[in-house]
């Protein structure tokens, strides 16, 4: 079985993989000092263990650096075998239009490979993380950018932390457009807003991607893909909240 690890600025994701298929997913949040990441990644390995996974390779996708010397060197000690690294030791194989390609997050290119691979192009990716990014791959199957906005925690964060009056808050869906507390308000704000915005981005960039094109296909992925997903529809039409572990997966084979 292959062990996956998405490794983001906020929040390290491991998932199991079998033939394909995500079995098992744990996440935990990142941390900067080494002994808190090290403690925490054994005790997620231990979990997978106590439910009968036995894993063989490992892929890892990392946007924090440092962060990922931490988890490979971690799993060298406590698996026994030395995983992949996306981007050092597997490439992504799709044409990058960026102007300076190294500039791309691997997760980005991770999640446009996959879903190039499972859904087809054109397409637009929506990555619901701690920045929601949108990627376009045209209809000749080449990476060619997109956007990038504040995700909904850091947005919630920044709100919290830039104010004197606005409190913390936990992220759910609101159940009315017209907040009738401030918490009311504000996750009004950010998912009813968010929201929109996706929905113009999808309109926008499927207009840039060219009238002589299809279409493009639109999948959401991420971890607040189950809060959000229907504060975007009908213009989203394919969640998958795995694809980048899917990706992972499909590169750890070639």
């Amino acid at each position: 079985m292959l062990l996956a690890i998405d490794i983001g600025n906020t929040t390290i994701a491991l998932a199991g993989v079998h033939k394909g298929k995500v079995t098992a997913i744990q996440r935990m949040d990142t941390s900067d000092d080494p002994g808190v990441l090290v403690l925490r990644l054994n005790k997620a390995l231990a979990i997978f263990h106590k439910k009968g996974y036995i894993f063989n390779r490992g892929v890892l996708c990392s946007v924090v650096p440092k962060i990922l010397t931490v988890v490979e060197q971690t799993l060298i000690k406590s698996m026994g075998f030395k995983p992949k690294v996306v981007g050092r030791d597997v490439i992504v194989p799709i044409k990058n239009r960026y102007k300076n390609p190294k500039q791309v997050g691997q997760d980005r290119l991770v999640g446009a490979y996959a879903a190039l691979r499972l859904y087809g192009q054109p397409l637009i990716v929506i990555d619901l993380g701690t920045a929601i990014t949108f990627d376009v791959v045209s209809a000749r199957g080449e990476y060619l950018g997109g956007a990038i906005v504040p995700g909904l925690r850091l947005s919630a964060e920044s709100l919290f932390l830039k104010t004197a009056l606005l409190p913390k808050i936990v992220l759910k869906a609101p159940g009315d457009i017209i907040g009738k507390t401030t918490e009311e308000s504000m996750l009004s704000g950010l998912f009813y807003g968010y929201g929109v915005l996706c929905q113009g981005m999808v309109d926008l960039l499927s207009r840039r991607v060219g009238a002589r094109s299809p279409r493009p296909h639109v999948v959401m992925t991420g971890g607040h893909t189950h809060l959000m997903k229907k504060f975007v529809s009908p213009k989203v039409r394919i969640i998958d909240e795995d694809l980048v572990f899917k990706g992972m997966a499909l590169l750890a084979s070639l």
